[in-house]
């Protein structure tokens, strides 16, 4: 089970990483769409009504993006390091990932089996060091 946590762990850093990834590529997509929009909006000047609209659809999706790959990066992490606290976000976490069909889905089953199997309920119970 120690190798199934590191490989969930992994999983959910690719995973979040992932998520920012798309979130900077969105970002870049309506950072030039809104630069593309401004030089037109010198030529005609009903485009200048959308301006304000793709600056913050964009910037609005991206950071959506961003805050919601965030917790999936620290969970990944912290499964690594076997810390107590993210098996319980991880837990939540995985949960989560349910939503996103198809893989997100078999990510949080994974990630669900996993964390509530009894060695893996050991593996983050705190020992105490005599």
């Amino acid at each position: 089970m120690n190798q199934h946590v590191k490989i969930l762990g992994v999983l959910n850093i690719v995973w979040g990483v992932f998520g920012a990834l798309c979130g900077l590529i969105i970002l870049m997509i309506f950072g030039g769409l809104y630069g593309y929009m401004r030089e037109v909006a010198y030529r005609r000047a009903e485009t200048s009504i959308a301006l304000p609209i793709v600056a913050i659809v964009g910037g609005a999706v991206s950071l959506f993006l961003l805050f919601v790959s965030t917790p999936s990066v620290i969970a990944g992490i912290a499964l690594l390091y076997f810390k107590p606290w993210g098996r319980m976000l991880a837990i939540v976490v995985s949960a989560l990932h349910l939503v996103n069909i198809p893989l997100g889905t078999a990510l949080g089953i994974y990630g669900l089996w996993v964390l509530f199997s009894p060695e893996a309920q050991r593996l983050f119970t705190p020992t105490v060091s005599t």
